[in-house]
């Protein structure tokens, strides 16, 4: 069985650079984070490459005397440019239809597929865990949307800066979650 801890990354203000940082009350986030993560035991910890979610896991990875691995395939779904869409509404469309993209966005189904093939591929190389992944929203939800088909908007809607779920992989690709910690 490999275990996970999903973390989506704390507060960042929005703007479209994709490497943007933490706000003051996301760094105090996750601060608090690392400190209530202190009884849960974790293997390693991984990260998408962008700043936020790196900044997410860097008490963290402090605390714990761990490197953070910069994972390419972590980064946030490619939304695109929707056109006359607000953000909330051009989430839910691609979460609504797998195969839409937006232009210059990535469809659900390929952001889904690239998050199970990472997450099946680190549990073939991990014995212990959980190792903890530092991401997004999107990515979170389109992965837990693969165990269970009524994951989607509402789910993602929900989700807090930072939230935190365990997912649970049996030998056979089977997976079950829960939410955590959730700020």
């Amino acid at each position: 069985m490999a275990s996970f801890l999903l973390i989506r990354h704390a507060e960042a203000a929005w703007s479209p650079d994709p490497m943007r940082p933490l706000t003051a009350a996301g760094r105090e986030a996750a601060e608090d984070l690392a400190v209530r993560l202190d009884a849960t035991p974790v293997e390693a910890i991984c990260s998408s490459p962008y700043r936020r979610a790196l900044e997410t896991v860097a008490p963290l990875a402090r605390r714990r005397g761990l490197p953070v691995e910069e994972l390419a395939d972590l980064r946030e779904r490619e939304l695109g440019c929707p056109a006359g869409l607000a953000f909330d509404a051009a989430v839910a469309a691609t979460l609504a239809d797998p195969d839409l993209a937006h232009a210059g966005g990535e469809t659900s189904r390929c952001a889904q597929q690239r998050a199970v093939s990472l997450v099946e591929a680190l549990a073939a190389r991990r014995s212990g865990g959980p190792l903890v992944l530092s991401t997004h929203g999107n990515w979170i939800t389109l992965l837990l949307n693969h165990f269970d088909p009524d994951v989607g908007f509402d789910f993602w809607k929900a989700l807090r800066f930072p939230d935190v779920h365990r997912l649970e992989l049996d030998g056979s690709g089977s997976g079950c979650f829960e939410r955590v910690l959730g700020s």
